[in-house]
């Protein structure tokens, strides 16, 4: 075997190599193209590719079964046993796994497990970068400037294990970011946008809706602190949701360490979170947000499972219309908390129910705030899942349903489960980039959300 050797054979040779019980192994292939501009010019663009391996060995014993992990980059042909023993070691020197189960029973096979594993190239912004290039020139002649990044990025993930599972995900990722700022740097608007192929992004679009902004935020208006009627922008809930389905593992809520705990015990499964009707879900199969259809687990944690590695995912309703209608469990912590398997899925979507745009929406505001993006978020109690940060990027004043300037940015205190609470109108879902996660988190769909009180505890004066 060399360090070109396919994926698929780097996985059925490490689980030969294998002695321990059982055996887990996870080859992921990553592949990167990316482009990079400031004040009007591309900088640089670059292409990356590399390989991570990961062996997970359990060992059964008197008091339970064990397990270990090691995961290396760029593992050779001479690399590979003692990277297969080092799992084992680190099984038999641990305790018995507490979230221990029996490996996953072999389904059917993918039918390209033995493929050669998908790779972008710069042939994916053959649209995008000359689209680009004419930006430049209208921002130039606009007297803006344009500055951001465009990244994309396909990762081929094989999982095999020795109980016979045999499956291959390729996940393509794609993010742009963009910010224009004025000459003298005073003022700044940002958009993003999640893409897996570059085809649905328009630089002009978005370099026309920056464009606006620069032009709303001539006029300077000082608030202070207080409560504000708030449009929050599709990212923004992306931002705050995403927090609030990394906050709601079952075991942490039936232990009465979260905002979905019940006062007295168990959890708030079946309580109502929301007086309109949300429901917020996710699905492997969602057009445009697919995301791998079975649990792919390197470490256990309190929302994962290393032994779960293989089990088929489906659409789950975390809030069905308006009520808490899952928490994210194991294997092990269903059983613990009783309630059904539901593992994570990668993406995250918010139906409202509404129909309008957010244009639309700025248009039915007597007064209040339209944000851009949030910034810096932060917990500051778990047990409300209150959660602080910045607005970052342009806040704007809505008076008679038109934007009459920007205002100062502010700091905020707010707990994403009481704005589902307090929400007044839920516009059109759309999918979106979240601004804060978008380095972790890309696959989402939100409405725009007015809240009539946001809080925003104290005046920023980031830009």
């Amino acid at each position: 075997m060399s360090t070109s050797s396919k994926p698929h054979e780097i996985v059925e040779r490490a689980l030969e190599l294998s002695t321990a019980d059982g055996c887990v192994v996870i080859a992921d292939e990553h592949s990167t193209a990316n482009l990079r501009w400031a004040g009007n010019a591309l900088t640089t663009n670059g292409l990356t590719r590399g390989r991570t391996l990961t062996v997970i060995a359990t060992v059964d014993g008197k008091e339970g079964t064990a397990s270990g992990v090691v995961s290396r980059s760029a593992v050779t042909a001479h690399e590979l046993e003692p990277l297969v023993r080092a799992a084992e070691a680190a099984a038999r020197g641990a305790g018995p796994a507490e979230d221990a189960r029996p490996l996953v029973e072999a389904g059917p096979v993918s039918e390209d497990f033995t493929d050669e594993p998908a790779a972008t190239t710069s042939a994916v912004f053959a649209d995008f970068a000359p689209a680009l290039g004419e930006s430049f020139a209208r921002a130039r002649a606009g007297g803006r400037e344009l500055y951001g990044f465009a990244n994309h990025e396909l990762s081929s993930t094989y999982l095999g294990t020795s109980t016979g599972v045999r499956l291959r995900h390729d996940q393509p990722n794609g993010t742009l970011e963009l910010n224009a700022k004025s000459p003298d740097r005073s003022r700044s608007a940002w958009a993003g946008r999640a893409t897996r192929d570059f085809k649905d992004v328009d630089p002009a679009a978005l370099d026309a809706e920056l464009a606006k902004r620069l032009a709303w935020a001539e006029r300077r208006i000082d608030l202070p602190a207080g409560r504000y009627e708030t449009l929050l922008p599709p990212t923004a809930v992306a931002d705050l949701l995403i927090y609030q389905l990394w906050s709601s593992s079952a075991r942490d809520a039936a232990e009465g360490r979260t905002v979905f705990s019940k006062p007295g015990g168990g959890t708030r499964v079946g309580d109502t979170l929301a007086e309109l009707p949300l429901t917020l879900r996710s699905d492997p199969n969602e057009p445009g947000l697919e995301s791998a259809p079975f649990v792919i687990a390197h470490a256990s944690g309190d929302d994962a499972s290393v032994f779960d590695n293989g089990l088929p995912l489906g659409a789950t309703d975390w809030i069905k219309d308006g009520r808490l209608d899952r928490l994210t469990t194991t294997r092990h912590s269903a059983e613990l908390t009783g309630l059904p398997l539901a593992p994570a899925v990668d993406n995250l979507i918010l139906d409202g129910g509404g129909e309008r745009s957010l244009e639309e929406m700025v248009a039915g505001t007597t007064r209040g705030l339209l944000l851009t993006c949030l910034w810096y978020i932060r917990e500051v109690d778990p047990a409300s899942l209150l959660l602080t940060g910045l607005t970052r990027d342009g806040v704007y004043l809505v008076e008679n349903g038109e934007v009459v300037g920007e205002v100062n940015n502010f700091r905020f205190n707010e707990s994403p489960v009481g704005l589902l609470q307090r929400a007044s109108e839920a516009g059109r879902t759309e999918k979106t980039l979240p601004r804060e996660w978008g380095d972790y988190f890309t696959r989402a769909a939100m409405p725009a959300l007015r809240v009539p009180d946001f809080n925003m505890s104290s005046v920023s004066q980031g830009v």
